[in-house]
């Protein structure tokens, strides 16, 4: 039985090394989907693509445990069929000064952890980290992963 549990670890481990995760294999997600109807994305991981709107860099913000986060910041993804709102929590008990990994307009992919309305969790705001209350209509994607997009080079 020992020997069967570290073989599953190995093989667990063996597929975050490789980046191999089935889970997130899947292609993009289309926006609106996610904002039409959120609740079987909460807590789910998805990978979005579309140009970044209105980065907002956030003042540092305390958890409730106490510890300081630094370099948050917000952002909209947009796509062709909507825009969602996207955190970055920045790092937190480590000082520092950092701009933003994404400028206006950029095109991107990100992979991300959506938080839906009334999950009775956090969400991060111009304010800090704030509780969510049960009427709040807060869809937030949580990111995850940042990749540029390049333009696709169009043939001469």
């Amino acid at each position: 039985m020992v020997r069967l549990c570290i073989s599953v670890m190995s093989l667990l481990s063996l597929a975050v090394i490789d980046g191999h995760n089935p889970a997130l294999a899947a292609d993009p997600v289309a926006i609106r989907e996610i904002v039409d109807e959120p609740r079987p994305f909460h807590l789910k991981q998805v990978i979005l693509q579309g140009t970044v709107r209105n980065v907002q860099p956030l003042d540092p913000y305390t958890l409730p445990g106490g510890s300081t986060c630094y370099g948050a910041y917000l952002f909209y993804l947009e796509d062709a069929t909507a825009a969602i709102n996207v955190a970055v929590f920045g790092i937190c008990g480590v000082p520092l000064v950092k701009d933003p990994d994404v400028d206006e307009g950029a095109r991107i992919e990100l992979r991300a952890t959506i938080q839906a309305p009334s999950h009775g969790g956090y969400y991060l705001s111009f304010q800090g980290l704030k509780v969510v209350g049960e009427r709040e209509g807060i869809v937030q994607a949580v990111a995850d992963r940042i990749t540029p997009l390049l333009d696709e080079v169009k043939p001469q």
